[in-house]
Parts: C-alpha cells; sequence; structure tokens
C-alpha cells in the first residue's frame, strides 16, 4: 500500500520544478491529484508523465475565474482535500528604481492574491485533519537588493500561514509554509538574463550558500509533504529548505 494511498491533494504551479516532483511523489504514493499550469502544453506534458492518478488542469492562479473553476473541478474530481500545496508563482527582480506598477502587480496577483483566493475557494473542500503549505523562499527573512516587491509578496504568504491557520485550525487545518533557498528549478531561466549574466548569479548564490550548492526540487517537495501529512501537531510554521542560509 503506497504511502498516500486514499489520499487527495491540489497542486498549484504543479507541471515543473517543485510543484512537478511534489505531484510526482503524491501519484507514487498512490494519492489522487489535481494539478495546475498557465499553459496547456505544460499541462498535457506533465499530465503524461504523473500518469491516472493525476488530473492537469490549464489555470492562472491571478485569475479569480480560474480559480473558481479549479474548485469546481476539484470538487468533481476529487470530492474532499486532504492536502493543497499552494505553490504557483513566478520571481522578477528589479532595482527600486526600475519597479513600476504593472511590474509590482503582476508579482502580488501571482504570487499573493492567487495563493490567497486559492486557499479561499478550496478550504471548503478540505478534509479534517487536511494539511494547507504555501510556497514561500528565504527571501522573506533575507534582505536581498532587487528582490524588494518579490520578497513582500513572499513576506505575505508567510504571514498568512499564521493567520489562516488561526482561522482554519477549528476545523482541525493546519496551515504551514515551506522557504526554499536556491533549487534547481526552470524558474531562473524565466529572469530574463542573458546567458552569462545567469551563470555569475547563480555561481554566486551557491557561493553565499553554507551547503555551496542548490538544492533540488524533490528536498523542498519532501518537505512540504512532511508538512501537509506527518507534522500533526505543527501549524502556522515555516520549514527552511535553504542549505543553512537563512540560520548560518
Amino acid at each position: 500500500m503506497g504511502r498516500y494511498e486514499g489520499k487527495t491533494a491540489v497542486v498549484t504551479g504543479g507541471s515543473t520544478g517543485i510543484g512537478f516532483a511534489a505531484a510526482k511523489l503524491l501519484v507514487q504514493g498512490g494519492a489522487k491529484v489535481v494539478f495546475t499550469a498557465r499553459s496547456k502544453d505544460a499541462v498535457h506534458a506533465a499530465a503524461g508523465e504523473l500518469g491516472a492518478g493525476a488530473t492537469g488542469l490549464v489555470s492562472d492562479t491571478s485569475k479569480l475565474a480560474d480559480i473558481d473553476a479549479l474548485a469546481a473541478k476539484v470538487k468533481a474530481t476529487l470530492g474532499e482535500v486532504d492536502f493543497l500545496f499552494v505553490n504557483a508563482g513566478i520571481a522578477k527582480f528589479a532595482p527600486l528604481s526600475a519597479v513600476d506598477e504593472a511590474f509590482y502587480d503582476e508579482i502580488f496577483d501571482i504570487n499573493t492574491k492567487g495563493a490567497f483566493f486559492t486557499i479561499q475557494k478550496l478550504a471548503p473542500l478540505m478534509r479534517q485533519g487536511g494539511g494547507v503549505v504555501l510556497n514561500t523562499s528565504v527571501v522573506d527573512e533575507k534582505g536581498m537588493a532587487t528582490t524588494s516587491v518579490y520578497a513582500a509578496s513572499k513576506s505575505a504568504l508567510r504571514s498568512l500561514a499564521r493567520t489562516l491557520s488561526a482561522e482554519l485550525l477549528p476545523r482541525g487545518i493546519r496551515v504551514n509554509a515551506v522557504s526554499p533557498g536556491p533549487v534547481t528549478t526552470p524558474i531562473y531561466g524565466k529572469l530574463g538574463l542573458p546567458a552569462p549574466a545567469l551563470d555569475g548569479f547563480q555561481a554566486q548564490m551557491r557561493e553565499m550558500n553554507p551547503m555551496k550548492r542548490f538544492g533540488t526540487p524533490d528536498e523542498v517537495a519532501r518537505a512540504a509533504l512532511f508538512l501537509g501529512f506527518d507534522a500533526s501537531y505543527t501549524t502556522g510554521a515555516e520549514l527552511p529548505v535553504d542549505g543553512g542560509v537563512t540560520q548560518l
């Protein structure tokens, strides 16, 4: 019998990186999973690899209509939910002087507004004893230049892990956060940096890390699943999975 046999889960941003790693572990463990991605091609590719235990949905977490459609799909496909991984997000960096309203709104609409309303719409479907995990970042602890908007959006998620845990605890639902450091995911390739600059940025990140390496999506996914299923006496917390960068 699989580790997650009989369990149900929703993973937003589940076609690549940490979200895909979590969805894969869940399906391999016997869970039924609904995952989202913003493109049809991404959903199709991930669903093909994940197999029959996973159902993909094209969904943009910045759009409330898409979140409503996700909730309807989850209700029809899974009924009730044991685990919600609020993972969908973007990373864009810019100095203070270069930030405009469109840049600010895009990051907060996806990373913060989308996360909040995803929990709001799916909370009624969560089972007693279920777990919600938000994907934050080490930048909610570290003051890193050019990350101001991104870091603020992730700090808001850290706050939500506390406030929503207090609100949902009477229903037995725990809300926690997993905080990744530098991880080998496609998100870095979406920063818009030329190859030499990206290589230099990643080398700098490795050098700053006490473990002198990037983490893997699987390492973060396992931590998120621990919070979602095993950490039954933990709520409102944030678990760093960062090679020690926020601790040492």
